[in-house]
């Protein structure tokens, strides 16, 4: 079994959205970026991301990272809020690992064919080569 969670949209990667063409268009994404505007507070899923291991470890869960903050136009592919999130991921990933729970990273869809590699070695750089993966046929436009 494993469980999706939008612990990497941080209240400070917010603002970094607001030039995007698309905003943020990932539904966990945007509904954590919305608590975190109304409460002004950091994403409770990342303050309380050890107590979640422990949970997940108990029933033998593995967490799929969500990446909230993907583009949802090539336009903001690879954009600084993509990549701070990314960034975040991998330090979740590292916590999790650390509490015995596997992880998997969700990776963007629409990225303009020129930026795929890039995006990728980045990942596997960043969040330790945790396996990497997509929704759908979406890697590109």
């Amino acid at each position: 079994d494993y469980f999706t969670i939008h612990a990497g949209v941080l209240l400070r990667y917010i603002p970094l959205t607001a030039d995007r063409l698309t905003g943020i268009v990932s539904r966990g994404g945007s509904i954590m970026a919305k608590w975190c505007l109304a409460h002004h507070q950091e994403n409770f899923l990342y303050t309380h991301f050890e107590e979640i291991c422990e949970i997940m470890k108990a029933y033998d869960v593995a967490f799929s990272l969500g990446d909230g903050l993907r583009p949802g136009s090539i336009y903001d592919a690879n954009d600084e809020a993509q990549l701070a999130e990314l960034k975040t991921l991998g330090e979740l990933t590292q916590i999790a690992w650390q509490h015995d729970v596997q992880v998997m990273i969700e990776g963007p869809g629409h990225v303009p064919m020129q930026l795929i590699a890039e995006n990728v070695e980045k990942e596997l750089a960043w969040c330790h080569e945790a396996p990497f993966y997509t929704l759908g046929p979406l890697v590109t436009d």
